[in-house]
């Protein structure tokens, strides 16, 4: 069993093409959030290490989410220098977003965003995930929970205590912000984001009936600390988004 720490990033920069299907892949993750509304006006931002080096992809300030495309992705490096692209790099995302990097360099991609149901379960006091659908026993153990959200900060030491925050897992609950995952392909973390949203959604709609949740035993949960891709077809849900995107918009990967 791989775990998310044991992941191995290539060693070698890309060469232009591979570059290009990274941000293809990235620019359709934007897409298909703005068409299922979980990102904030132009704010939330992604961002994708460039393997082999310590430069990123990242959205440039300004952008709503259903316009960005592949060539707009700014590459920025870790000291926060903007290294190529147009545009300007927004400093409250390269600050959350070059520190998880840095503490977490198997966290190739990182996204952060305001999906409707994560965001309101964040709104909570002491909100958790239920044990009660079956996705539970595959989320619940690679979910931490940052309960110690103190407002808004634009530095990089908010950067740093929600990488600390994040630990060892792959989703991050936010209090009163959001959700922050990371994966080591951009597939991975985008499958685990929308899993993730779909089944606070099922809890959110389930706890207004007002009836008591079903209980599934603890000891059916999977522990799987691998990536998500590993263990579910992530490759092939992003793949099947792209076919969508490549009819209905294909300036994305332009």
């Amino acid at each position: 069993m791989n775990s998310l720490s044991s992941i191995s990033q290539p060693a070698e920069p890309l060469s232009e093409a591979e570059e290009w299907e990274l941000r293809c892949d990235l620019a359709a993750t934007f897409r298909i959030f703005a068409r299922n509304n979980w990102n904030e006006q132009i704010g939330n931002h992604h961002s994708m290490m460039l393997p082999g080096t310590n430069q990123f992809l990242i959205n440039p300030r300004g952008m709503l989410y259903r316009e960005i495309r592949a060539s707009d992705l700014i590459v920025c490096d870790l000291a926060g220098n903007k290294v190529r692209g147009k545009g300007e790099v927004r400093r409250i995302a390269f600050n959350i977003h070059a520190e998880v990097h840095k503490l977490h360099p198997q966290a190739a991609c990182v996204l952060h965003v305001h999906p409707p149901y994560l965001t309101a379960f964040s709104l909570i006091k002491g909100g958790r995930f239920a044990l009660a659908h079956q996705n539970n026993l595959f989320l619940n153990g690679r979910t931490a929970y940052d309960d110690g959200h103190h407002g808004i900060h634009f530095g990089p030491a908010e950067g740093q205590r929600i990488a600390e925050a994040l630990g060892n897992k792959s989703i991050l609950i936010m209090a009163g912000h959001g959700v922050t995952i990371v994966g080591p392909r951009i597939s991975d973390a985008f499958d685990e984001l929308y899993m993730a949203e779909r089944t606070c959604m099922y809890q959110m709609l389930a706890m207004q009936t007002g009836q008591p949740l079903l209980q599934q035993a603890d000891d059916m949960q999977l522990n799987w600390p691998g990536s998500f891709g590993d263990y579910l077809d992530s490759r092939m849900h992003l793949d099947a988004w792209r076919r969508v995107l490549d009819r209905e918009e294909p300036d994305y990967k332009s």
